[in-house]
């Protein structure tokens, strides 16, 4: 960037795309690498950590950065994909710095800082943090009192010291487009002290969704440091296959207080789920897929479809069972898929146009026979049925997947640990 050009605040480069010459995406950014400095000298930006396409966070020096404008990063194209590891002298500017409490140096006044603004040095490659957007009082960029005011970096004290109770309010708002998937990998590379900082901010129905897709061991620390209330709460929030599998990860008598907090219709889902083996359909299935008496309507399918909280699985189809409509149901029909529903008029009855030919699975289904259903028939979802024919819930492919997956797939890049090295 040229001398003289405006300073770029880094809450506008979270989530932005990094391009190479040639215009193809590398990634996109996560964060910015800093280093603290002595002798009253600015904090440098060492780097950007870049999430390639594969959710490998790579770090890409700034000296390889040829443009910051127009909501895009361009490098020289040389990339290196080995993983970024955070040294000890360096800091994380959104995981470390937004949220963070400091003094102002006239006044001694604390104020909480909610952006940092970068600059090029001029003539060169370097790039220094220039100054610091901050509010007076305690409290993040979600607390609406108190004056806001850009500063110089040398105004503020306090960046150099460890902090205990370190708000979040301005890193949870850098994950608001973000999705689920993509927030849990972020946490995972926070230190435990951010990591649990960060989730106690998040609202109990975000936290469940990242929860989902965090490493075990990620889920059971969070899950450990919530007050015993806010666990059970987000417990229930979350898909109660995937509450079984983590409450099963934790001690026995953890295990029951938690349960004994939460609703009891909930608590009930989840006790079913955790009674079957865990590699067998019962172990695999959601107890919450779309259920409809025989004298619901093609409109009333779609309605139910078009829920904003329905994971794309678990969507592509509904289940008709006669009265109750929830798991476990009456005698359970057969399914009507999303396409059939779109090629029928709204007034017709789903039990005229219900599919019968598939023989669902029993609970006690092995994974291997699981798999080879859903792909011989290909479908996304399957239903799980019991001896009487009621409907127990439903397999979805991706509750599959994460079975078929190493176990430590969610804390490895999806393509392994090959491609293109260079030292940092």
């Amino acid at each position: 960037m040229a001398a003289g050009a405006p300073r770029v605040f880094v809450s506008h480069l979270s989530g932005v795309p990094v391009f190479d010459p040639n215009g193809d995406q590398v990634g996109r950014v996560r964060d910015l690498v800093a280093m603290l400095r002595v002798g009253g000298r600015p904090p440098r930006i060492l780097g950007l950590v870049v999430e390639v396409v594969s959710r490998r966070r790579i770090f890409l020096p700034m000296t390889r950065v040829t443009g910051v404008e127009s909501g895009q990063v361009i490098t020289t194209g040389v990339v290196n994909m080995r993983r970024f590891e955070q040294r000890p002298t360096e800091r994380l500017v959104l995981g470390e710095f937004l949220d963070r409490r400091v003094t102002l140096v006239e006044t001694d006044e604390e104020v909480t800082v909610l952006d940092v603004a970068i600059q090029q040095l001029p003539a060169r490659r370097d790039w220094e943090i220039d100054k610091y957007f901050v509010r007076k009082g305690r409290g993040g960029a979600l607390r609406r009192k108190g004056e806001t005011l850009t500063v110089e970096w040398s105004a503020v004290s306090g960046f150099s010291l460890e902090e205990h109770g370190q708000g979040a309010e301005s890193l949870v708002a850098t994950f608001e487009r973000l999705r689920p998937a993509d927030v849990a990998n972020a946490l995972h590379h926070l230190s435990p002290k951010r990591r649990v900082e960060v989730a106690a901010a998040l609202d109990d129905d975000r936290l469940a969704d990242v929860l989902e897709e965090l490493p075990e061991d990620d889920q059971v620390e969070i899950l450990g440091k919530l007050k015993e209330e806010r666990a059970a709460d987000v417990l229930e929030a979350m898909d109660p296959d995937d509450a079984a599998d983590l409450l099963s990860e934790l001690p026995e008598e953890d295990k029951e207080r938690l349960l004994t907090l939460m609703r009891p219709d909930d608590a009930a889902d989840v006790r079913r789920l955790m009674a079957y083996e865990e590699r067998t359909a019962g172990g695999l299935m959601t107890t919450e897929p779309i259920v409809l008496r025989p004298d619901a309507t093609v409109a009333d399918a779609l309605a139910r479809v078009r829920q904003q909280d329905l994971s794309p699985a678990l969507a592509a189809q509904v289940y008709v069972c006669r009265s109750p409509d929830e798991t476990p149901t009456g005698k359970y029909l057969g399914t009507v898929h999303f396409q059939r529903l779109l090629r029928d008029p709204p007034f017709t009855l789903v039990s005229s146009i219900v599919d019968s030919d598939l023989v669902p699975l029993p609970p006690d289904t092995p994974l291997p026979t699981v798999t080879s259903y859903l792909a011989a028939y290909n479908l996304v979802s399957a239903p799980v049925v019991d001896e009487s024919g009621s409907l127990l819930g439903a397999v979805t492919v991706d509750d599959v997947l994460d079975h078929l997956l190493p176990e430590d797939w969610r804390e490895t890049d999806f393509h392994g640990e090959g491609g293109i090295r260079h030292g940092r």
